[in-house]
Parts: structure tokens; sequence; C-alpha cells
């Protein structure tokens, strides 16, 4: 039996219903009504009177205003988005404005129903340590009202041994801020390739696109193409097709100084609008240096759909789609650097095997090779990964899940051999760490699920989700790990 390897950590983290951010706010509507509860809203602000406006501000500065940074800038914001109700432009003063935009504002408990689902990489700042530290970066599914996802962080310190520190997570959240994007034209091409749409027009505007376009550019390119093309009975359809495939990558950023532990990830394109779940966050090797790369699921309330961030600093983020079959389902994960030339990933796409798969030339993740699938009792139901693979001299490592009666999750373990990562060389015969009677109960009972660990000076540092109720750690010396495995009899 293995299930005293993993030592667990007395450190804990539990969902926080401090930890707000500020939305737009719009009443609901009644059919019934010909006059928007809004615009009404807005009028009976306006009759307020400068004082009366004033003096109801001053109270909400002072209930509210230390627990966001410009607020004033916020409030201003979201008088300009919901300005178009007013049936006749009003005349208002900078003080009416701003009360109309706390009206239309309210705060979100980013984790207010549950905290999970953690992945942890180094952290860009190494400063200021002590031997044997490491500073890390924790990436957290934080689930808030109606079942929301959202990415957030926390920040802490390893070492030296098994001493956990945790930086302090209170202080007010920022949503990222949508930037300027540099989209891509081969996942453009991706996109197209998987809505099966080949025409001329398609091929016209990917011939004239850079290798990195911006919006202006996408525009101008579509706004220059040949009348006859767009005169065509497919021309509109393939234009809203194109623009519809362009916005599905964006980007967001924090401005300088903003604390990790006070950035959130919030849902910014339709299909992600019901959440942003299950970040598995790597530090990826690339040609340029290293980049931070996560995946995670977009969900829109019906459909789920694969997708990857891409970050220099974890302070400007780059969201992308993933295309292909191999991204089709749940749980990819990236390997932290080429292997032979090829990028890989590990994913779940028939939903219940581990399987490997290779970016094509086209930037489409093929069809996976089966690794794993379902065979020992703690896991007969579905088995995927617990994060991106670790290298180490025996080969990478890769942390799994499986589900067992009663919807149970425990973390397993398989060895994979280093150049050549489709064959399985060894397996941990038993779970590696399942729910203890502490942590059976929660928003999902029985469950302890994490979405990477690392190593650090000889340990495997995990992270996991216990039941979804707060987030815990535990550690196990990778020698030890990797002695308890059982070789596959086909590795020879």
């Amino acid at each position: 039996m293995t299930g005293g390897l993993a030592v667990r950590l007395d450190h804990t983290l539990s969902p926080d219903p401090r930890r707000v951010v500020v939305k737009l706010f719009v009443p609901g509507e009644d059919a019934a009504l010909v006059r928007t509860r809004a615009q009404s809203l807005i009028d009976r602000i306006a009759l307020l009177g400068e004082q009366e406006s004033t003096r109801l501000l001053r109270q909400v500065m002072e209930r509210f205003g230390d627990r966001h940074a410009a607020l004033d800038d916020i409030f201003l914001h979201h008088y300009d988005l919901v300005r178009h109700r007013i049936a006749h432009p009003l005349e208002l003063s900078r003080t009416a404005r701003l009360l109309v935009g706390a009206y239309f504002t309210h705060e979100y408990a980013v984790e207010a129903a549950a905290l999970c689902n953690p992945s942890m990489v180094a952290h860009p700042d190494q400063s200021g340590l002590g031997a044997g530290q490491l500073r890390v970066a924790i990436s957290l599914r934080q689930i808030g009202e109606g079942h929301l996802s959202s990415i957030g962080f926390a920040t802490a310190v390893l070492g030296p041994g098994r001493r956990l520190e945790v930086a302090d997570r209170t202080g007010p959240l920022l949503i990222g801020q949508r930037t300027a994007a540099r989209h891509r034209r081969d996942l453009l091409a991706a996109g197209l390739d998987e809505s099966d749409c080949d025409n001329e027009i398609s091929a016209t505007v990917l011939d004239l696109l850079p290798e990195r376009y911006d919006d202006a550019t996408f525009e101008r390119v579509v706004a220059d193409l040949p009348a006859d093309l767009i005169s065509r009975s497919t021309g509109p359809s393939t234009v809203e097709l194109l623009r519809r495939i362009r916005s599905d990558s964006y980007a967001a950023a924090f401005p300088d100084g903003t604390r990790l532990e006070q950035q959130v990830l919030w849902p910014a394109t339709p299909p992600e609008s019901n959440g942003m779940e299950d970040a598995r966050f790597v530090l990826f090797a690339g040609e340029d240096g290293p980049v931070y790369r996560a995946t995670y699921t977009a969900y829109d309330g019906r459909r789920i759909a694969g997708r990857e961030l891409a970050s220099a600093d974890l302070r400007h983020f780059e969201i992308m789609p993933m295309r292909g079959p191999g991204a089709a389902n749940k749980g990819v994960a990236l390997f932290p650097r080429a292997v032979g030339g090829r990028h890989l990933a590990l994913c779940r796409s028939d939903g219940e095997t581990i399987g490997l798969s290779t970016m094509d030339e086209l930037s489409r993740w093929r069809t996976p090779v089966p690794l794993h699938t379902p065979r020992h009792a703690w896991e007969l139901i579905q088995v995927g990964n617990c994060g991106s693979p670790i290298e180490t001299e025996a080969g990478w490592l890769v942390l799994t899940h499986g589900v067992g009666p009663m919807r149970r999750y425990a973390v397993g373990a398989l060895l994979l051999d280093l150049d050549h990562p489709e064959r399985v060389l060894a397996e941990l015969p038993d779970a590696l760490l399942s729910p203890d009677g502490t942590e059976r109960d929660g928003y999902v009972p029985n469950v302890v699920y994490s979405c990477g660990g690392l190593v650090h000076d000889g340990d495997l540092w995990l992270p996991y989700g216990a039941s979804d109720a707060r987030v815990g750690f535990a550690t196990v010396p990778v020698d030890r790990l990797l002695a308890a495995m059982v070789r596959r009899p086909e590795a020879g």
C-alpha cells in the first residue's frame, strides 16, 4: 500500500467571502413594462439634486471605498455602459454620474461557494529568499454565486524543508482589463478548418494577414476585400465567422504593482461566460525563454471548450482557443517543453482515458494515443491527469486522478518515458492521496483533486482541492514515490 507516502501539511486555504469584485448590475426587467426599470432608476437619481446625490455618494464611498481600487473610475465606466438607456439625454453632474454608476454596480464574492483545484508553478519573483526556499504562484479555481468560476491566485514560499508560508490574501481584488490582443493567424486557420470553412474569402483573408495581427489590421484586410468576393452569397456569413473565430482570442492585463493574489481572471467571452475552470499552469521552456502557459475549460452553460493562456510575467495574459480532437474535452495539460521537436499534451478526449496528443503543423491537437485506461478499483469510472507532467531523471512523472465507487476521487501516479512519452514505464499500484475523514465533506463531497504540483529540493509539492471546501497541501519525496511504482509489463 502507498497511502502513507504523501504527508499532509497543516496549512490550508479556505473560501473567503470577503474576496469580492465589483460587477455591472442591471435590475431585472418585466416584459409587461413599456419603460425599463433601468431607465426609471436613472430618472429617479436625476431628480435627487446635487446635495442629496453628494450625501449618498459619500455614504457609498465610506462603505465600499476601501474594499476596491479606483472605485470612482468603475462607477463612471458603469455609467457609460447604461447611459444609452436614458430616453432624453440629461446633463448630469459628475457626482450624479458617479451615483448612477453606484446604483448599477454590485459586489460579487468570487469564492463564496468554493475554492478548489489548484496548480503550482515557480513565481516570477525569486528575490529575498533564503537557502532552500522557492517562491511559488498558486492558481485557484474560485466559485461564486451561480457556480460561476474564475481564476484566482495565491503566493507562497516553500522550504526550507517542508515549511510552507502562504502570503496574505486580503486587499482589494482587480479583474484583468481587456487590452489589445495580438491574434495568431495559425489559430484563425485552425478555427476555419474546424468550422469546415474553406472558400476564396477565407483563403484571401488568411493570405493577407501577417503571422500576428491586431483587430485594426484584421478589419482593414476585410474592408479591402474585392467587391466581387464580398457580394457572393457566402460573403456575409464567412466574414461573420472570421470575426467570431478571431474574437475567441483576447488579452487581459493588470496594473504594475498589483500583487498576484489580488488578480482575478474573469470570463470575458461568450464561450467562457459561465466559467473558467481548472487552470493547469506550467512554466514552459520556449525557444525565446521560459513562459507561463495554462490550459483551462471554458464553459458557456451548455458546452465546454479548451482554452490556453500565456504570460511572460503573470501580469499580462494572452488567451486563445485550443483546436483539434485532442482538445475536445476537459483536462488538457501541456508538457513543460518540446519532446523530440514535438509539442505534447495530456488529455482525456473520450472522457475516461488519459491520452497523449501531439500538435500538428496547423496548431491543432491530434487524436490522442491512449496511455492509461481505468483498471484499478479506485479509478474504474474514469481517469485523468492532475496537471502537467513533471520531468525527473527516471521519466515524466504524471499525477493522475481516478474516480471510484460513490464518485470518490483520488490521486495516483504514472511514469512515462522521457524521450517517448507514449510509453508508460510504471504506475503507482494504489492511490497516492485519497480523501480522509476531514476532507470528505464539502461543496463536492469525497474529492481530492489537483491541477498540478512541482518538485522542490527533492520533494513533490502537491496542492489539492479537498471536496471543493478548501485547498490543502501535501508532500512526498520523489525518490520514495518512484521506488513505490510498479513497472508495467509492456515496458520491458
